[in-house]
């Protein structure tokens, strides 16, 4: 008797090395999904994402310092230093699949930290598409930086301060990994540097309270590659671990991707829709 091999929705989630998780492994999908969590997430919150991407994406979720499994792991003295690391830890994973095709995907600060490590990685081995979502370009992320929140301030405007009200300890552990994450992100310095040639989609939710949506369309100068840029309903935080988020977009957008990665990106566009 044959043995079938075990479905998408049974595969066991696995660890990676320190750095990833996979929510849901899938070792014949078609691309692979590197995503990044917001500040003082976890790798965890992509679990709901990953289900709904199945099969078209296998998730591999970024498991940062300062939390969670890592919790006595610390965190890295500055923010090109958790670049460096984490483009170590990602480069012997960048073979996504049955295809070795790869695509990134971060929110808020996990927007910037995917664009600049695939900024880090060499030009024939960065990801054919980055998805930043709730997140200024980087040329305008030190103005964003000097508005100084405080982690209580970002645990609400996340809207995630409903779901650890009743549990001060959880409560406590979110802050801090919060407070690690706006350490970091505050010695972030943009350099003017050439614009990577990945696919790149700006994505923002319509009620978001920390970025204009209008704000969106600055990243469209650092990419050389196919550039848009959308509004969808939602808050700050678009996947986490009650709901998937933009599952349907991510799809579109990964089918949609050139079937030879050596094709040149479809012509540069933008477009805002509600």
């Amino acid at each position: 008797m044959t043995t079938a091999l075990p479905t998408a929705r049974t595969a066991r989630p696995r660890v990676e090395g320190d750095w990833l998780f996979v929510p849901m492994p899938q070792p014949h999908c078609p691309v692979r999904l590197f995503c990044f969590p917001h500040a003082g997430g976890d790798a965890t919150a992509y679990t709901p994402l990953a289900r709904a991407l199945a099969p078209a994406a296998e998730v591999w979720a970024l498991r940062p310092p300062a939390r969670g499994g890592r919790s006595r792991h610390p965190m890295p003295a500055d923010f090109d230093a958790l670049v460096a690391a984490v483009t170590e830890a990602l480069t012997p994973h960048l073979t996504g699949g049955d295809g070795g095709r790869f695509a990134f995907y971060g929110q808020s600060f996990g927007a910037l930290l995917a664009y600049e490590v695939a900024r880090a990685l060499p030009a024939d081995r960065r990801p054919e598409l980055v998805v930043a979502v709730g997140a200024p370009s980087p040329a305008e992320w030190s103005g964003r930086a000097s508005r100084d929140l405080d982690a209580s301030e970002l645990l609400r405007l996340t809207g995630l301060e409903e779901s650890v009200r009743a549990h001060p300890d959880l409560a406590e552990l979110a802050l801090g990994a919060i407070r690690a994450d706006l350490a970091v992100s505050a010695t972030y310095r943009h350099r003017p540097h050439a614009p990577i040639g990945s696919a790149l989609h700006a994505l923002a939710g319509a009620d978001d309270p920390m970025l204009a949506t209008t704000g969106l369309a600055g990243w469209a100068a650092h990419t050389r590659g196919a550039f848009s840029h959308r509004v969808v309903p939602g808050g700050h935080l678009l996947a986490t671990v009650d709901r998937p988020g933009p599952a349907d977009l991510l799809i579109s957008l990964l089918t949609s991707l050139p079937a030879d990665p050596q094709v040149p990106a479809a012509p540069r566009h933008a477009s805002r829709e509600q």
